[in-house]
């Protein structure tokens, strides 16, 4: 089968930022997955552990959503700043009723940031928060000149004000920030917008809460109550392998059956039917398209592994969830025009996330892999593509740099598929090939086999009269860069 290549023609840039990062104080994300302490036998850099620094650095991520979730409408900023043997103790009572100590405040996300090259994305508190608790928090962060909190900044140690673009105002208003109906939550977003500091000459990307799954209702209120003073709508989005039903459908992340493969991938795949109808909806009120729509939430949900807290949501990560990944990586492409950004849930310990930790252990998940494959993808140009694609195939494309860049998920569970891409003549040699595979359906990284799934070279392909042509196994990953 022949997929065309427009390589000739102009396409819409794929924002760097739908490659971010999402990391909640929740279970082990933060806390024994990227921060253990300054006094740590495990290596680290002012108390962020090297290994997960490294692995994050090699990926680039370009933002990371913090401090929730659900978590950040019980936080307030305050306890997370000064001598953390006088920071303020409470208990998470959204995930798992343990203690936060607040070692880990605002100080030590940007000292993350500066560590993994990474650009700041905060979730203020309107949950249970306040207008001055979110405007001050602001001031504390990105005030250059004297004032109270920037003052109140530099007595905990840093002189400057840290830049910050993104802001996030209410998460998940519907449900667990507030239960609010979305004309009341418009109302209050409207309010709390305007009292946002401004000190910086970038204005503040502001992002409203935007909908779960297929709320078209809850988009339709937000854009014509709020929508003229939103940056970005969020829209959350969980893969449940089963069905809806948030108790029953989850399911187990290994040792599933062959139909649960299958609903898992059809899950999955709805992503873009939700987003054409929400991007349909943000027409009718932003015929322009300066709107964006931002899915800061978004992965596999599985029951957590046996013997776990079921608050601390620790999944394994499996060759079904890199289907998953390069799945969805390829929709967003698609929809680039309008949507900016994205957030895989969660960065290390949590859902589908990149890395697992155990003790002084590290592991990189299929999920990684094809972050890292896809890296080429990030800030260059979309490219279209016409043909016959087999069914249980999906793929995209890019070019940056003079580079043309495919990446294709075969997701079938038997069976490879020969693809022929033409480009016009315009590519004449293969920069690198990469392949992600396995064998079983549930293959898996663990601490005593840490590399049973890693990503590899692949050489089944050829370049034949100005075409490409190449050999795609069957629950694999593939990425190929041509010059």
């Amino acid at each position: 089968m022949t997929i065309n290549l427009l390589v000739n023609k102009e396409g819409t840039k794929i924002s760097k930022y739908l490659y971010g990062q999402f990391s909640e104080h929740l279970g082990r994300g933060i806390y024994e997955g990227i921060y253990v302490g300054e006094n740590s036998d495990i290596p680290n850099v002012n108390g962020m552990r090297t290994d997960v620094v490294n692995a994050l650095k090699d990926i680039h991520v370009p933002v990371l959503r913090w401090p929730g979730g659900v978590f950040a409408d019980t936080y307030n900023w305050r306890d997370g700043i000064g001598p953390k043997d006088q920071r303020k103790k409470i208990v998470n009572t959204n995930w798992g009723n343990v203690t936060e100590d607040n070692s880990f405040g605002t100080h030590e996300y940007f000292e993350l940031l500066d560590q993994i090259g990474a650009e700041p994305y905060i979730a203020v508190n309107m949950g249970s928060g306040s207008i001055r608790e979110m405007a001050e928090w602001v001031e504390y962060v990105t005030m250059p000149g004297q004032s109270p909190m920037a003052d109140l900044r530099r007595k905990n140690g840093r002189q400057e004000p840290w830049k910050l673009r993104f802001l996030g105002i209410g998460n998940e208003a519907w449900g667990g920030g507030g239960q609010m109906r979305p004309e009341f939550y418009s109302d209050l977003y409207r309010r709390y917008q305007s009292f946002v500091p401004q000190y910086d000459d970038e204005p503040m990307y502001k992002v409203a809460c935007g909908p779960s799954e297929d709320d078209y209702e809850w988009t339709d209120k937000v854009m014509q109550i709020a929508g003229p003073f939103l940056a970005g709508l969020s829209l959350h989005y969980y893969t449940l392998p089963a069905g809806e039903d948030w108790q029953s459908s989850k399911t187990s992340a290994t040792g599933f059956s062959e139909e649960l493969w299958w609903r898992t991938i059809d899950r999955t795949k709805k992503m873009d039917e939700i987003i054409t109808k929400h991007s349909a909806i943000m027409d009718k009120y932003d015929p322009e398209q300066e709107k964006n729509l931002v899915i800061d939430e978004w992965g596999t949900w599985y029951d957590v592994e046996k013997g776990t807290n079921p608050g601390f949501l620790y999944q394994q990560n499996t060759i079904r969830d890199a289907m998953v990944a390069a799945i969805n990586l390829n929709i967003f492409h698609k929809h680039a025009k309008r949507l900016y950004m994205a957030n895989i849930a969660q960065t290390v310990n949590v859902l589908q996330a990149m890395l697992l930790t155990d003790g002084d252990q590290m592991i990189k998940t299929p999920t990684y892999y094809v972050f890292d494959m896809y890296q080429n993808h990030m800030d260059a140009e979309f490219v279209e593509g016409f043909g016959e694609m087999p069914a249980n195939v999906s793929y995209t494309a890019s070019k940056k740099d003079g580079q043309l860049t495919i990446s294709i998920v075969n997701y079938n569970l038997e069976g490879s598929e020969e693809l022929t891409f033409s480009f016009e003549n315009q590519f004449h040699s293969v920069l690198s090939a990469k392949i992600l595979t396995a064998d079983e359906m549930d293959a898996h990284n663990t601490f005593d086999h840490p590399e049973k799934i890693h990503e590899d070279k692949t050489t089944d392909y050829k370049l034949l009269n100005g075409d490409f042509v190449i050999n795609v196994p069957n629950k694999s990953v593939v990425t190929i860069v041509l010059r």
